[in-house]
């Protein structure tokens, strides 16, 4: 898929970040949250990415701050109201992403009736792995991806175990948003979702594919 601007970048230059909730059943039911008809999904700003190298920065206001490991879809071209059996024609690759989460905070919006931003948007929310070329993923429904907390193991999850496939969310997506190039969508998280520390070292990774390594550290 060719594009105007270099897609192995997109972190710098794409303008959106959806994310796709409880698309996960045994991740919804850890939550207890009910089982979704259709996608749910929010949005990131394009500031909340960082790169390996640099460290997760908890906000001032969280005292829980959650890791939820992702699958992330990078959109090759522009995409609106698409069906889904040409939804993958819109694809260009695949990147690891953490949606990280300010529980606590995202606790309190959902009882006041708030908007997720500040439980969800805050700079430094979406760690994001190296782009992977759609060529290099055989099947995006088939692949497992992990996350571990200073060695230890705390999210195994199979994409296939999906609730709403990624065709069907592009094409859900695409009708309500225009999705652009150099746009993420992350498509949900397996259960084992969990609070993390100060200087918490998180290691996450695509089984076969590649890995990431993040540092949590406190907003002073």
């Amino acid at each position: 898929m060719t594009s105007s601007k270099p897609l192995a970048r997109f972190w710098e230059w794409g303008k959106n970040i959806i994310c796709v909730g409880r698309n996960y059943a045994e991740h919804a039911k850890e939550l207890k949250n009910t089982l979704p008809t259709e996608p749910l999904f929010f949005l990131k700003p394009s500031s909340a990415y960082v790169r390996e190298g640099s460290p997760i920065i908890q906000p001032y206001y969280c005292n829980k701050l959650h890791h939820e490991v992702e699958l992330g879809v990078v959109i090759g071209k522009r995409a609106q109201a698409v069906p889904q059996k040409t939804a993958m024609d819109h694809v260009a690759g695949y990147a690891l992403c953490l949606d990280m989460t300010a529980r606590d905070t995202q606790e309190e919006c959902k009882k006041k009736g708030l908007p997720w931003t500040m439980a969800k948007g805050f700079n430094t929310s979406c760690p994001v792995s190296d782009f992977v070329p759609k060529e290099k993923v055989p099947d995006p429904h088939q692949l497992k991806i992990w996350l571990k907390v200073n060695g230890e193991m705390r999210q195994e999850g199979d994409t296939s175990d999906m609730i709403f496939s990624i065709p069907y969310i592009i094409s859900y997506i695409s009708g309500i948003v225009t999705l652009e190039e150099g746009d993420v969508i992350l498509t949900g998280t397996p259960k084992g979702v969990s609070a993390l520390q100060e200087n918490d070292e998180i290691e996450a990774g695509i089984q076969g594919v590649l890995s990431m390594r993040f540092q949590v550290l406190p907003n002073y």
